[in-house]
């Protein structure tokens, strides 16, 4: 299940190389509509990808669906593709997501590369080979475990985010931090994100994507330890899952925003320190504002938990800190308890 991971400082030389390390008949090219506007121009001028076939696709989760992978598909077929083609992924989360499980999937499977282009996308969604679509209103409901051949991270390409998608991706920063040490906890706290240095962002990005690959090659399927990286997120997907008919936020801030209901509930349940859980909700509300809920929304966010896939028998799993870097997994509440969390959240 592993993957190279690059960082690179030099991308049309890196992406050629890891192109020309993988026997290929066709390159195909995939972008969504921002990808193609913003990331292109960084790597339009490497040669191996001048005979490559674009594919364009619609930017943004709401294009992260079984009819988008159709028309990946068939661009794939139309174009030529065989079982020995590679397929190149620039852009976000949502492409390389979606693009990998086009690749696993078309000819039971080709290979293919990423590009993350987002900070969230470097640090979380190209490392560990999950891929997926999202089906039936559910968040990544469909999708396969198959690493790609290698991924690129240049921070190059963090020069074309706004603050919003800075902000999104740090998240999962904040979420590796506190499964590591109190060292790499205190440096993502202290770091500007209004006078982002890109170089030392890029150092942190090595960090946060090693901590993650660490977890990820103890347990590829996600049975024990793996759980770790589901911090933030049993909360943060409801959050995610509420607001999507309504206004949608990015995958980071839904994150952010459910570190603070689980920090909460690993205070009262696991005995994480009280003043690191303050000192953390602090950050997230001054850097994320905060979502809207009220009670009587409480019922629709409970029931999107009881769809989550890391449930066993309907049951809520979390995952919980004893403290930063005391992992536990497996971890339930109550209903009462869940209710309780979200009043913290909404008063905290």
């Amino acid at each position: 299940m592993s993957n190279k991971v690059v960082i690179s400082t030099e991308i049309t030389h890196t992406l050629a190389e890891a192109v020309s390390e993988v026997q290929h008949d066709k390159l195909f090219l995939l972008m969504d509509k921002t990808t193609q506007q913003l990331c292109l121009p960084v790597v339009k001028d490497i040669l191996c990808l001048k005979e490559a076939t674009h594919i364009i696709i619609g930017a943004t989760d709401t294009h992260k669906t079984l009819d988008t992978l159709a028309k990946v598909w068939t661009e794939l077929g139309n174009g030529g593709g065989t079982r020995h083609s590679l397929m190149v992924n620039l852009g976000g989360g949502m492409v390389t997501d979606l693009g990998g499980f086009a690749a696993s999937t078309f000819k039971r499977g080709i290979k293919y590369i990423n590009v993350p282009t987002t900070l969230l996308s470097m640090v979380d969604a190209s490392v560990g080979g999950k891929t997926g679509i999202n089906f039936n209103g559910l968040k990544n409901e469909i999708g396969v475990f198959n690493a790609p051949e290698t991924v690129i991270l240049d921070t190059e390409f963090l020069k074309t985010l706004d603050h919003e998608n800075i902000l999104s991706g740090y998240a999962e920063m904040l979420k590796h931090g506190l499964i590591s040490n109190d060292k790499n906890f205190a440096e993502l706290l202290n770091f500007d994100l209004d006078h982002v240095d890109y170089l030392h962002l890029g150092e942190m990005v090595g960090t946060s994507v090693a901590i993650k690959e660490r977890i990820v090659a103890e347990d590829p399927l996600e049975h024990g330890i793996r759980k770790a990286l589901n911090l933030g997120h049993t909360a943060g997907h409801a959050f995610e899952s509420w607001a999507l008919s309504r206004n949608p936020y990015l995958h980071g801030y839904a994150v952010a925003w459910g570190l603070i209901c689980e920090l909460y509930l690993s205070c009262i349940k696991t005995g994480f320190p009280t003043d690191k859980m303050r000192q953390t909700v602090r950050f997230i509300k001054e850097n994320y504002g905060t979502l809207p809920v009220t009670c009587d929304d409480y019922e629709e966010l409970y029931n999107y938990m009881t769809h989550d896939k890391k449930n066993t028998a309907g049951i809520i799993n979390f995952t919980l800190l004893g403290d930063i870097g005391d992992i536990r997994i497996n971890q339930t509440a109550t209903k009462e308890e869940i209710f309780e969390m979200l009043d913290f959240f909404r008063e905290g």
